[in-house]
């Protein structure tokens, strides 16, 4: 049977101990009752971080396939075999159907005792106290396994309110097999610049007389602007949440895109829209029509099951000129712990049994990701395909620079605004400064109004 941590339950006793001992001194000589009453707050301390002795049911939210419905409620097995006091209820939707049930179950009270959630939603739920700081449970939550970088996904005004379960990272899929069929060599990753990227895509689209485009645009999500604005040394929030992206960086991102279709290196701006908003399986990559794009990381396999091709992932372009680390670790998503649960311990003991046991892990594998603990990642490394292989020595091996602030409350529109700026940009309905202008006073007014 796993314990709480002993090394972090002593820590905690010691604090305990001193700040007891410091109030004692400050009352000088109290009477003999001083003493009753710091025996009596240290007793419903240690109640706090003591796991209950009668039944407790927990409520358990996510989101996913039915494949992920099924490694889940494996894990929830091992957990109650091991934890034959606690039953965990499991409440599982898809994307689209989830957030109205969790903001609708959050506004009622009636909010799951353990919560899936997303780097969108995170701070919206974090900064109305709807989340529970998982330092006040850390008896009973490990995060010793986990990176710096990693952890800092999940802190919102100082307080550590969701621990990230997978990590992601921004990525270039080239398809190998086209870059050989027409004759070109693998880049240098540590080296390719964003020029060099326009260069080898458009003797690609040329080579294939438009059979093939060299580039499949990008420009709908947040990860593509991020990446843009970190090697900038900018930000698109600053530490207050205020939209902060300089224009001038904002135009040149919309300006090399729309070179990219102007010049034949990317698809024309119809079949890029159509793309944007098609699934994963009719994107340039999926289909072999493109030899280089944008994903993250974890989405390789998907891809090479899909095109049926060679698919290697490569590092950001721009990255060794860069003013500082365009790369970051983005988490596939989190555990959270509602802050109006009755069960505090049992729920982060079930957290630390999903985030740290490698059994655990051994059912996931990489279902929501490449493991963001260290040793779990470890563990499973034997268990996996090559192509999640690939993704998981991709995190290992990039440099990632300061995580970025979680998206603001009002924030979780930003691909929304993007998409659509990108667009009209594309088709010549705006020009890129003025996009960049409009862009940032739009997203400003959504994160002010929320």
């Amino acid at each position: 049977m796993r314990h709480p941590h002993p090394r972090r339950l002593a820590t905690r006793a010691v604090l305990l101990g001193v700040a007891a001992s410091l109030a004692l001194t400050a009352c000088g000589s109290d009477d003999a009752g001083s003493d009753n009453n710091n025996d009596n707050d240290n007793d419903n301390a240690s109640a706090e971080t003591e796991l209950s002795d009668d039944p407790v049911t927990l409520r358990f939210t996510w989101w996913g396939s039915d494949e992920r419905h099924q490694r889940t409620q494996d894990v929830i097995d091992l957990f109650e075999a091991e934890y034959p006091h606690i039953t965990v209820r499991g409440e599982f939707k898809d994307w689209n159907g989830y957030w109205d049930s969790l903001a609708t179950t959050v506004a009622a009270n009636d909010a799951p005792d353990i919560i899936q959630m997303d780097e969108l939603y995170l701070a919206s739920y974090a900064e109305r106290g709807a989340l529970l700081d998982l330092g006040t449970v850390d008896g009973h939550l490990d995060t010793s396994g986990f990176d710096e970088n990693a952890l800092a996904t999940g802190v919102v005004e100082g307080g550590q309110y969701a621990l990230p379960v997978g990590l992601s990272a921004y990525s270039f899929v080239v398809n190998v097999d086209l870059l050989e069929e027409y004759g070109f060599d693998l880049p240098d990753d540590d080296t390719w610049s964003w020029d060099d990227l326009k260069e080898i895509g458009g003797e690609i689209s040329e080579a294939s007389g438009g059979a093939v485009t060299g580039v499949q645009s990008w420009g709908f999500d947040a990860g593509g602007v991020n990446i843009w604005a970190r090697q900038a040394g900018a930000s698109v929030y600053d530490d207050d949440g205020n939209v902060v992206i300089p224009p001038e960086v904002l135009a040149d991102y919309w300006t090399y895109l729309s070179d990219l279709a102007e010049e034949g290196i990317a698809p024309d701006a119809s079949t890029t829209i159509e793309r944007s908003t098609a699934g994963l399986d009719q994107s340039g990559t999926a289909t072999n029509n493109s030899v280089f794009a944008t994903w993250w990381n974890t989405q390789l396999s998907s891809l090479t099951a899909a095109s049926g091709s060679e698919l290697q992932l490569l590092k950001l372009p721009g990255e060794a000129d860069a003013t500082a680390p365009g790369a970051y670790y983005k988490p596939s998503m989190y555990w959270s712990i509602s802050a109006r649960t009755d069960h505090p311990n049992e729920a982060a003991l079930f957290v630390d049994f999903l985030a740290n046991s490698e059994e655990a892990g051994g059912v996931l594998l990489t279902d929501r990701g490449v493991p963001a603990n260290e040793n779990v990642r470890s563990a499973i490394a034997g268990e996996l395909t090559d192509t999640d292989t690939a993704a998981l020595q991709y995190i290992d091996e990039i440099t990632v620079g300061e995580t970025p602030r979680v998206t603001p409350n009002g924030g979780s529109g930003i691909e929304a605004i993007l998409g659509r700026y990108t667009e009209q940009v594309l088709f010549g309905q705006i020009t890129p400064e003025d996009a960049a202008e409009s862009f940032i006073q739009e997203l400003q007014s959504e994160i002010d109004a929320a």
